[in-house]
This record gives C-alpha cells, sequence and structure tokens, in this order.
C-alpha cells in the first residue's frame, strides 16, 4: 500500500537587501509567502529593458508615475500591474488591484490581494509608488 503525502510548494528566492544572516554571513534566503510578495513587488518596479535577455518583462509602472495624476493613469498603472502579473507570475493568483492616487504625497497607493495557487490564502500587499527622480 502506497501513502501519498500532499506537500506544500517551497518557494524561495534571495533577499535583494542583501542583509547577511547574523551567524553564518551568508546571504539571507525569503521563502514562502515572503518570497512571493518579494516577486510581485521586483516584477511591478521592473522597466522593461532592465533584465538582460529577458528585456520584454516589465510592467512599465515607473514611466507611468511621471505623467500627470489623474483617474485615467490610476487606471493604466492597475491595468500595468495586472498585467505583468497575470504574465510573468505563475505562481498567484489575482484578486484585486487597487491604486489610489495620495495627493499629499505626490504617489499612488497599491494594494494587491492574490491567492497562493493550490494553497487559497489570501495574501494581501501594499506599495507606495511613487517618482524617484
Amino acid at each position: 500500500m502506497v501513502n501519498l503525502v500532499a506537500r506544500q510548494p517551497d518557494f524561495s528566492d534571495l533577499d535583494l537587501d542583501f542583509i547577511p544572516h547574523p551567524t553564518t554571513k551568508d546571504v539571507v534566503k525569503k521563502i514562502g509567502v515572503d518570497a512571493l510578495k518579494r516577486s510581485v513587488r521586483n516584477l511591478i518596479l521592473t522597466n522593461f529593458y532592465d533584465r538582460p535577455f529577458r528585456s520584454y518583462i516589465g510592467s512599465g509602472a515607473q514611466k507611468l508615475l511621471f505623467e500627470n495624476a489623474s483617474p485615467i493613469i490610476s487606471n493604466f498603472l492597475k491595468d500595468a500591474i495586472d498585467e505583468v502579473l497575470r504574465n510573468y507570475e505563475p505562481r498567484i493568483a489575482v484578486r484585486n488591484i487597487q491604486v489610489n492616487f495620495d495627493i499629499d504625497n505626490n504617489g499612488y497607493n497599491v494594494v494587491i490581494a492574490f491567492s497562493i495557487i493550490n494553497n487559497n490564502l489570501p495574501v494581501v500587499i501594499n506599495l507606495f509608488l511613487e517618482r524617484i527622480r
């Protein structure tokens, strides 16, 4: 008789802050939900042509941040985020994306709700996108 054991997939990614582990002094890994959150954030902040040999990956969100703020730009930003996540992050299912302009801080509050494929745990990410130049 064979017993099947369901195993949760282990997602891992490097912590791009490059904070060394206090004991081993090696780069710390992000695992599980934290790795997926980091991946979503990286995809949103990636411009086209930022990645060598994979120049087609990017959201174009930073280009939209330099436009005059309006509800139309908020919709464009939402569509760009939705497109990049649906095309290049197969480990998640996007549930909802909200983009709101924050006039006081001259940026956009972005709330992304998604669930991990085969896990159905809801995950929410809050980002603040603003111009940096």
